[in-house]
């Protein structure tokens, strides 16, 4: 009765037109029918009928099933089993709906429900897919009777692209599967279909619909195969958190030290339970890659030093600590370079890029250093499959790269003693040498060698102290004079280049051992534009005395000569910018020509390079300030300036430092030339592009660009060097709190375990591009934010739930181990803080003062017995009399820690289970496993007290975790032993 009510229902409907609505209202008021009970009445299938009775579909009705379909009162099943069941395609506007009603979501299919409803919606799908394909094959035979029609196309076309949208998808496939194994009968009509179809293809005219339907049809075929055509899994698995750690250091850090980075890979090694072999295979991996990817010019030879020798010495420190293991880290070292030979199209291609062979110089390096014996080099040498050609016509006479930085290597330590000699009765001997180092890729190469051997800052502290030299004047002539204005301008270039290619932490990061500050140190924190660094025109740095300014402009605008003889070179170059707004004003105010600052410019950049810098550093940040019509000018005495003078006059090595100049010039205009979409040389003259620049898309959201390239990584399963860059470029815009927030809800979005396992993985080794500050956002906002809020509840439950557990106690692990030993990067010190929180308030120590976050968590008003109140719960009276007396409560990091362990407390406490405690416990959990690895980093110091007692340990991990030293891993426990049994203190 209930149908025969519903049919009526309908034509009454239809009749009175009701609206969508109200026909689902009176629909639900008279039948009375709830939940999954509609499709026992077919309801879908009763509102089909209706509506495909004449030539062309009943739009009122339709919209009834779809209101019905997008207010879930029939189930998608029950939709596609109705579509299948219509056969009349000769109705052309028919067929045309029923594939838009698909369209409402085909591409989101699920169920929830019970067993039989899921093998429901696998049946409907197999019928679906049949009648898509037997629509295909129908006007395929339509076309092969009456010939090429436009409308019959267009119907193939469109029965096409919704059989392979379908099918196309691994997931709907794996459904149809399903179906098969459990309806034979079905899955052999698909087959007839399919016969049917494949018989008409022929008779497709177009070329492009016919390889679509014949790839659709090969999707179909392969329904059968699917567990059968699974690709087997590696030998060895891959540890992406590794892999990207090796790329962020060698891409972004080659100046940084070698023990935090040797202690960091020990620490991912241990938490992840890595064997050495797969560890130093990945390691090798790495290096391999990023060389290969990596940009000509200086980043590559960056990656080279990297490799060949700095990877070498972390090897050796990584064997040092087991000096009584030292034979057994040998064979694994050899083991691991076994696995490494399986990778032939890996090494082929780094030996190609580099022109020699890669594997036999790193197997000499590992061997001098007692990496790996005489006899397991020279095995593994005779292994490689030496497959490419590499000497060629073209590249014959081109040096590798490899070797040139192992021949560095002892040049550096040669340089720097020259320059450390007295040279103060004849400075023209330091020219040679200095004149060596401009010649070609040479600079480059010792500067590389030096980063990788952490004797950059003592090779740019020489320098400085060169740069310096030139202020003592004496009764000079024209020939020392020279070799004085030469011994400035190459230092001064060299320094310049350095910190463009190292940053200014290089120079910054030790005080000058005189106690005096350098000139050049001077210059260049008031002066010289950098990434992220905005300077002040008018700062008081760029005004200099008036007297100074006026004797220079006067000396540029001679055309004579420029006397080298008493010139003091620091004031020039300080008084350069002064000078250059005169002539600027003067040229916007028609006092000079075109040729006449064409002439002023040549001075400045003909002699000493070290001017012109000084000038485009001024011209860069005076250009910033102005509007887009404002620039031409200014613009063009930068382009004046940055082109080469040729002319007979000039100072000696002129060819050399003026390619310096010019690569600094142009990293110092990049920006301010890109805004305008200029520039900064014509296209005859080749201007290279500078690696890693401008890599956000123009007119993209940087919330989007950071999912898509989050998501292209996770695709890619490891992250390269362009990826990082691009990540620390979203970091700076974007502040740590949305870079880290933004990535949480990417991680929150798995569901399936080795997913998210690797999204933990890559996320770990993206976070090392700030570890402590992101470490603060994470602990210290994002998960109280989590666990605080019911409605945020459900995105903690498993899987997702326990990789936020695993990724934020590996964060808190790596933080308190490397901010406990005072290590951070010179990448993470330059950064400009910004004040996330401010950790003293949202965490205060005084008792008396309430918390913010304990003011959060008692503001519960459905469970008030939750979370205690902020006097019971203050932070001081939670920890132990030992903890406050051996932890430092005003390092922002053990605050956090210690109210994230308040939090987890309070959770415990509470009577309410949830995936909020089930992420507790995955979070004790992972901090217990992690420690047991041997890692001595105590974040369960600051357990509070109170989640001591045995009541609590029991209420989240069942004593899982007591087993660890009581959890306080040798803190002093100061509870009442009195109190508790003996085997309860086990």
């Amino acid at each position: 009765m209930k149908v025969v009510n519903l049919k009526q229902a309908i034509l009454q409907a239809w009749k009175e037109r009701w609206s969508d609505y109200q026909w689902a209202i009176n629909i639900k008021k008279n039948l009375g029918t709830k939940g999954a009970t509609w499709d026992y009445l077919n309801l879908a299938e009763a509102l089909m009928e209706q509506a495909l009775i004449g030539p062309s579909p009943n739009p009122l009705i339709l919209s009834y099933l779809k209101y019905a379909i997008n207010s879930q009162m029939v189930s998608y099943s029950s939709v596609l089993t109705a579509i299948s069941k219509f056969d009349d395609f000769s109705r052309d506007l028919c067929v045309k709906s029923l594939l838009e009603i698909m369209d409402m979501f085909s591409n989101h299919l699920s169920c929830h429900g019970k067993a039989e409803e899921c093998i429901g919606l696998c049946r409907a799908l197999l019928n679906v897919v049949m009648w898509l394909v037997l629509g295909c094959a129908w006007y395929c035979d339509r076309l092969r009777e009456l010939g090429s029609s436009a409308s019959t196309e267009a119907s193939l076309k469109a029965c096409q692209e919704r059989l392979h949208s379908l099918v196309s998808s691994i997931k709907n496939r794996a459904l149809i599967h399903i179906a098969r194994l459990e309806d034979q009968g079905s899955w052999s009509n698909v087959e007839q279909a399919i016969v049917k179809l494949t018989e008409g293809i022929g008779s497709v005219t177009n070329q492009t619909l016919k390889s679509k339907l014949e790839e659709s049809v090969s999707l179909v075929k392969g329904i059968p195969h699917m567990l059968t055509a699974q690709s087997p899994p590696p030998a060895q698995p891959s540890f992406p958190s590794v892999h990207a750690f090796i790329m962020l250091e060698g891409t972004m850090n080659l100046t940084g030290e070698t023990q935090p980075l040797v202690e960091q890979l020990m620490m991912i090694k241990r938490m992840q339970r890595i064997p050495t072999p797969l560890f130093v295979l990945e390691i090798w991996k790495a290096c391999f890659t990023g060389l290969i990817e990596s940009p000509e010019g200086t980043e590559e030879l960056k990656w080279t030093a990297f490799m060949f020798l700095k990877i070498p010495q972390v090897l050796l420190k990584l064997k040092s600590p087991q000096s009584d293991k030292g034979q057994e880290f040998m064979d694994d070292v050899n083991v691991a370079f076994e696995y490494l030979l399986k990778l032939t199209p890996l090494l082929d291609k780094a030996d190609q890029r580099c022109n020699c062979d890669c594997l036999n110089m790193l197997l000499q390096e590992c061997n001098k250093l007692g990496l790996l014996s005489d006899s397991h080099a020279a095995n593994l040498s005779s292994k490689r499959e030496y497959a490419p050609r590499l000497k060629t016509t073209e590249n014959a006479n081109i040096q590798p790269n490899p070797g040139l930085i192992l021949r560095a290597e002892p040049t550096v330590t040669n340089i720097l003693k020259t320059v450390d000699a007295d040279h103060s009765k004849s400075p023209e001997g330091l020219l040679g040498v200095l004149a060596h180092m401009l010649s070609g890729k040479s600079l480059d190469l010792l500067l590389a060698a030096a980063a990788a051997t952490g004797k950059l800052k003592s090779f740019a502290r020489k320098f400085i102290k060169l740069n310096e030299f030139p202020k003592h004047i004496s009764g000079e002539g024209s020939k020392s004079a020279s070799v004085r204005a030469l011994l400035f301008d190459i230092s001064f270039l060299m320094l310049c280049h350095v910190v463009q290619t190292y940053g200014s932490e290089v120079i910054l990061s030790e005080p000058s051992p005189s106690g005096e500050t350098p000139f050049f140190e001077t210059w260049l924190l008031t002066c010289m534009p950098e990434e992220g660094k905005i300077l002040n025109p008018d700062h008081p740095c760029f005004r200099p005395e008036s007297g100074k300014v006026e004797s220079l402009v006067a000396l540029l605008n001679n055309s004579s000569e420029m006397k080298l003889v008493q010139m003091k070179w620091h004031e020039i170059c300080l008084s350069t910018p002064a000078a250059i707004l005169e002539v600027l004003n003067a040229w916007e105010n028609g006092a000079l020509t075109v040729e006449a600052v064409q002439r002023i410019t040549d001075n400045i950049k003909g002699k000493v390079c070290s001017m012109a810098i000084c000038a485009v550093a001024w011209l860069v940040a005076h250009v910033r300030m102005l509007g887009r019509d404002e620039r031409e000018k200014p613009q063009t005495m930068i382009r004046q300036l940055v082109l080469p003078l040729f002319g007979e006059n000039t100072l000696q090595f002129y060819n050399e430092r003026v390619v310096i100049m010019s690569s600094i010039l142009e990293h110092m205009c990049a920006d301010v030339f890109q805004q305008t979409g200029l520039l900064l040389r014509s296209t005859l003259e080749g201007q290279e592009p500078i690696p890693y620049r401008n890599l956000l898309p123009a007119k993209e959201p940087i919330h989007e660009a950071l999912r898509r390239q989050f998501q292209a990584v996770l695709r890619k399963g490891w992250v390269d060097s362009r990826a990082l860059h691009l990540f620390e470029s979203l970091l700076h815009i974007g502040g740590v709190f949305w870079f880290t927030n933004n990535l949480v809800k990417e991680l929150l979005k798995e569901t399936r375990k080795e997913w998210a396992h690797r999204v933990v993985e890559l996320l770990y080794s993206i976070f090392c591009l700030d570890t402590q500050q992101i470490t603060l956002t994470l602990l210290g906002t994002i998960l109280p934010n989590l666990l605080t809020d019911p409605a945020h509840w459900h995105s903690l439950a498993d899987p997702p739930g326990k990789a936020l557990a695993k990724l934020s106690v590996w964060c808190a692990l790596s933080s308190f181990s490397t901010h406990h030993k005072g290590q951070a990067s010179a990448r993470q010190r330059k950064r400009q803080r910004e004040d996330i929180e401010d950790y003293s308030s949202l965490f205060p120590l005084d008792d008396t003062q309430p918390s913010k976050l304990m003011r959060l968590l008692s503001s519960n008003e459905d469970e008030p017995v939750t979370l205690s109140s902020p006097g019971d719960r203050s932070m001081s009276s939670s920890l132990s009399a030992s903890q406050l007396h051996t932890v430092n409560m005003k390092e922002p990091l053990n605050r956090v820690l210690a109210n994230l362990f308040l939090l987890i407390s309070s959770i415990l406490g509470s009577k309410m289970a949830g995936p909020h405690t089930q992420f507790v416990h995955s979070f004790m959990e992972e901090c217990v496993e992690c420690l047991e690895q041997g890692h001595r980093g105590s974040i369960l110091q600051f357990l509070p007290f109170t989640m001591t007692r045995k009541t609590d340990v029991a209420r989240v991990t069942n004593l899982y975790w007591v087993k660890s030293e009581f959890l306080l891993l040798n803190q002093p426990c100061t509870y009442n032993r009195g109190t508790l049994k003996t085997e309860e203190r086990v």
